[in-house]
């Protein structure tokens, strides 16, 4: 990483609620969200003033602190989650950081499972950071969730630089890459790639 890129990347400090919500993830195997990109969480949902969130892998709630962080004070954030290690985890976050109970819903589960059967049209930011091999298929639910004027995001867009390399031929990064290529092909979408932690490919779902 460069140093021009690295000072991006640490440019807003995380709380200490925030870093212990780091040092769960580590002892948990858990592969958190990048600093930069979850300041980008928190500037992207209160750019929208997002009462109501989607996120896919709740992780140890490192981006779900960022993202009730940029909300409306009464937003609630409905996170998706497989493993319930690490919602047991999230959930000790959450609650060292003063978030109210009312203000989360966790789900336990496939989120290919739960996402069918949210409504649609309903959420104002719907965020990708689960299964890589799954994105695309997020991606079709994300747009369907979203609301006209609605942000997707999705964590990962570069695949730790591979996405790039038309030589990589993984399943991982074929379906990063798919779902990029879907956003971005997407007439109904406006979107940008930045080279932000893993990559951050974010859209904007037209009226």
């Amino acid at each position: 990483m460069t140093t021009s890129r690295s000072y991006a990347e640490f440019f807003v400090p995380e709380s200490e609620v925030v870093l212990s919500a780091r040092s769960r993830a580590a002892d948990l195997g858990s592969a958190p969200t990048g600093s930069g990109t979850a300041a980008a969480l928190t500037f992207l949902a209160a750019c929208v003033a997002a009462r109501s969130v989607v996120e896919i892998g709740t992780g140890t709630g490192i981006s779900g602190l960022h993202l009730l962080a940029g909300m409306a004070p009464d937003g609630i954030l409905t996170t998706i989650e497989v493993e319930a290690e690490y919602q047991r985890a999230a959930k000790k976050s959450f609650t060292e950081a003063g978030v109210a109970p009312t203000r989360t819903r966790l789900i336990n589960g496939r989120a290919l499972d739960v996402l069918p059967r949210l409504t649609d049209g309903a959420y104002d930011l719907v965020f990708v950071d689960g299964a890589r091999t799954e994105y695309p298929q997020y991606v079709t639910e994300a747009v369907r969730l979203l609301r006209p004027g609605g942000i997707l995001i999705v964590d990962g867009a570069l695949a730790g630089d591979k996405v790039a390399d038309p030589t990589q031929r993984d399943a991982e990064t074929v379906a990063v890459r798919d779902a990029g290529r879907q956003v971005r092909d997407d007439e109904n979408l406006t979107s940008m790639l930045v080279p932000l932690g893993d990559g951050l490919l974010a859209a904007v779902k037209r009226a």
